[in-house]
């Protein structure tokens, strides 16, 4: 599970408001099974009724519960129909808040993680886990790893120590149609594996 001298980060780490903790998961490392990813780029999203942004904002629901569970734990969904995303919950169990982790560096296991990642092309080391669904495929997360505690000592996928970043920057929000403009997308200055910026673009149907 990547560096077993790493220590996971404790509950009280995550119960924090996640614009908070969001940047401080910069350099930390996620570990699920050979496969370890050093997080670059992370984002976040806010309480209910305050965040038009985040799942959260009209309530709890079926697809939602999970966010408004024990900080610490995992809250994957399924998006466009073909992706998983991770987030990681913050604050107090009641209130929903979480981190969207958006792309890492694969620090251990990096032939499991290209064999996840590779269909009928190569794929370079920096674009392993480039984004929050290639993060997601690079560590095989999942929809059966929702609601999963990654701060117990003996869990399958935890969130280790590492080294938080020093050279971080902070910009709006990529992919979303409203609260975009909220400065809560974090990356590691100059780091190769931060996934491009890219605005919401509204779908015409036709």
């Amino acid at each position: 599970m990547g560096d077993r001298s790493l220590k996971p980060l404790t509950r009280d780490f995550f119960d924090r408001p996640a614009h908070e903790v969001a940047p401080d998961l910069l350099g930390r490392v996620i570990a699920h099974g050979p496969v370890a990813v050093r997080l670059t780029e992370t984002e976040a999203y806010g309480k209910p009724g305050e965040d038009p942004a985040s799942h959260s904002f009209r309530g709890r629901t079926h697809r939602n519960s999970v966010m408004f569970g024990p900080p610490g734990h995992l809250y994957i969904y399924f998006t466009y129909g073909m992706h998983f995303c991770a987030n990681l919950i913050c604050l107090p169990e009641g209130i929903a808040s979480g981190v969207l982790l958006r792309a890492g560096e694969v620090v251990s296991g990096v032939d499991v993680a290209r064999y996840r990642r590779e269909n009928d092309r190569p794929v370079p080391d920096r674009d392993l886990a480039r984004g929050p669904a290639r993060l997601a495929v690079a560590l095989a997360l999942a929809r059966e790893h929702n609601g999963l505690d990654c701060c117990g000592g003996d869990g399958i996928i935890q969130v280790l120590e590492g080294e938080p970043a020093m050279a971080v920057k902070a910009g709006p929000r990529t992919g979303v149609a409203a609260g975009a403009e909220t400065p809560w997308r974090f990356w590691i200055d100059g780091n190769s594996t931060v996934s491009p910026y890219r605005p919401h673009v509204r779908r015409i149907r036709a």
